[in-house]
């Protein structure tokens, strides 16, 4: 497993904001969100995916949640409220699952509801390798930062899987092509569109 491509720090920013627990709408029609094992599944808060966390009891409360959305791009983000990373910070971290590694692997530092973290991004396939593994190591060089189990994994990654699937694609532009049916011309502004009157 490797990263196919690097991206910036503030795309990666960019991909948090549709995180944000506290935007899922409680009330969905999906009956989201909702309990999976020790995971909870939600739909992000820009509505073009979905997103497991899961609360690990431990100093700090570390908190780790996975995004998809419907283009098939994913952003993990791990959260702790004992963690001094400053937002935007650039960090190189190795992840170890329990079929392989991203050593060195680009991630942002961010802060959210009083804890401290990072988010980065895999290729399309990650989240099949998430499911189908135990655990989740992150280490900064020599220096551990979590040890993190991922039982249940499978069953939550299929139900986030539905989740994405379950969103409705955005409603199509509507272009004039030519003078459409009502009579209104593609450019009213046109010379042409005062000689056809």
């Amino acid at each position: 497993m490797k990263l196919s491509h690097r991206l910036s720090a503030l795309s990666l920013l960019g991909l948090t904001v549709a995180l944000s627990p506290t935007g899922a709408n409680a009330a969905d029609k999906d009956g989201l969100p909702r309990k999976i094992g020790d995971w909870t599944l939600a739909v992000s808060e820009d509505g073009d995916g979905c997103f497991l966390t899961r609360i690990y009891d431990r100093p700090g409360d570390t908190t780790l949640l996975l995004g998809l959305d419907r283009d098939g791009s994913n952003h993990l983000t791990v959260l702790n409220a004992n963690w001094s990373i400053k937002p935007k910070e650039r960090l190189a971290l190795d992840f170890t699952l329990t079929g392989g590694s991203y050593p060195k692997h680009f991630a942002v530092g961010l802060a959210s509801d009083d804890q401290q973290g990072f988010v980065t991004s895999f290729e399309k396939p990650f989240p099949t390798y998430l499911a189908r593994s135990q655990t989740l190591n992150i280490a900064r060089g020599d220096v551990p930062v979590e040890r993190l189990s991922l039982a249940g994994s499978g069953a939550a990654i299929a139900a986030l899987r539905d989740c994405v699937t379950a969103r409705k694609a955005p409603p199509a532009k509507t272009t004039r092509s030519g003078d459409a049916a009502d009579g209104i011309p593609r450019d009213p502004f046109a010379k042409a569109a005062l000689h056809k009157r």
